[in-house]
């Protein structure tokens, strides 16, 4: 794991595993019925489906019940499943057609490939690095440079407060990089699984997973600096 996708490990749900055994066997307990299975994997999954959906709707009662819908429309279409992809990205591909279709109705859907142009321009101030002329061009300057974080004895109390505030900055994220860096990060999505659930290519992937986390390590820097506690590199 990278130092960046790490940014949210805390945060992340149990996901994939939760279910014992194996993806066949799991396809196998839920085409018999298996409530216990079911539900469980409806408790595991939820939260992110839910986040993918309201990146589609205009409020969150429509996506709870673009959630609740997908569900039925799996339990439906179980005996169709192929396993030509996992089970988790045919699961989101569900939620994200349902979600598009809804939002059609809201007239408010943007096709997600359509944003890579609006994600131009440097992650972090370019001011931050030498110059050119200088004689290591390229690397961070004296004032620029991030410093290491370096755990106080109040860590327990720093850690709470440093969730509180990566949820806070995830939520002051562009919507797109949101659900990306969520499913990522959060809820512990592969970019396989991201791109197959909502339809992009691996290099709007990248780019979306790439900004956001961008995003997240800002607001960081800004409270630990802001709060005295060092900040990270």
């Amino acid at each position: 794991m990278t130092e960046e996708s790490g940014l949210l490990a805390t945060e992340r749900s149990p996901g994939r595993g939760t279910v014992g055994g194996g993806e066949t066997e799991l396809v196998g307990r839920l085409r018999a019925g298996d409530a216990d299975a079911f539900a469980q994997l409806v408790e595991d999954w939820s939260p992110s489906m839910l986040r993918l959906a309201r990146t589609y709707v205009s409020t969150q009662a429509s996506a709870e019940e673009i959630v609740q819908e997908s569900w039925l429309a799996v339990i439906r279409g179980l005996g169709r499943f192929e396993g030509r992809s996992s089970l988790r990205t045919w699961v989101f591909r569900i939620v994200t057609n349902q979600a598009k279709t809804r939002g059609v109705h809201e007239s408010r859907t943007v096709p997600w490939s359509s944003v890579v142009a609006a994600e131009q321009g440097p992650t972090v101030d370019p001011d931050r690095f030498r110059g050119p002329d200088d004689r290591w061009p390229g690397g961070w300057t004296v004032e620029g440079r991030p410093t290491a974080w370096e755990p106080s004895p109040e860590s327990s109390a720093i850690a709470g407060e440093i969730r509180g505030r990566l949820t806070a900055a995830l939520g002051e994220l562009p919507e797109r990089q949101r659900i990306v860096v969520s499913l990522r990060d959060v809820h512990g999505l592969s970019s396989e699984e991201v791109c197959g659930a909502l339809g992009i290519t691996a290099a709007n992937q990248r780019v979306l997973l790439h900004r956001g986390r961008a995003g997240l390590r800002a607001s960081l820097e800004d409270y630990y600096r802001d709060t005295g506690t060092g900040v990270m590199v």
